[in-house]
């Protein structure tokens, strides 16, 4: 083989690592922009859940002291750090903390509020029902919002811990995506199959 034939393998050899490294680092950036746009998603989701929360306490269908709880654990929630842009989306750190406990701490205030599952019913068919049914439908967003960013996260963490992406270094210094981890369960009576 001649120096010039050498040379030619080299080239390609270096042509394809680089191909295969540009199409690697745009997988990364791919699933670093869908974990940032399903964090926003849950965000969105989770001010909705607590503006429905804060609805049902001014409703008059609870009691005056868990009316109070609930707006303040919904008020709690909707202060503990929305993600008001994009550029803190990209922080990739989840929810952070603060705001994974205040939100658990409204769905616990809400599901001891609302009752057991025959108080759900007897909310749902009162004069509040279509605020409950409001509540139902954007907790139940809430969830699969929190979800989708879950799994996403998930991906993402899986492409990044391939050998390539580390070796050659594609993520950059982007740092590594978290999940959102809280208390989200709906009471069963609110399920869409369980009520």
């Amino acid at each position: 083989m001649t120096w010039s034939e050498m040379a030619l393998v080299v080239l390609g050899a270096l042509a394809v690592g680089l191909l295969l490294a540009w199409r690697g680092a745009y997988r990364v950036d791919r699933l670093h922009r869908k974990v940032a746009a399903s964090r926003i998603a849950l965000d969105a989701q989770l001010v909705r859940r607590a503006s429905s929360a804060v609805e049902l306490a001014a409703s008059g269908t609870l009691d005056p002291a868990s009316a109070v709880l609930v707006a303040d654990a919904a008020y709690t929630a909707s202060d503990a750090g929305p993600v008001t842009s994009p550029a803190a989306a990209l922080k990739m750190d989840g929810l952070g903390p603060a705001r994974e406990r205040a939100e658990s701490g409204l769905t616990a205030t809400l599901r001891e509020a609302m009752g057991g599952p025959e108080a759900v019913r007897a909310l749902l068919e009162g004069p509040a029902g279509e605020v409950v049914t409001g509540l139902a439908d954007a907790w139940y967003r809430a969830t699969l919002a929190r979800r989708f960013h879950n799994e996403a996260v998930a991906q993402a963490r899986r492409v990044r811990r391939l050998w390539y992406v580390r070796l050659f270094w594609l993520a950059g210094r982007t740092p590594m995506p978290r999940t959102v981890e809280l208390d989200d369960a709906l009471p069963h009576a609110l399920e869409p199959s369980g009520g």
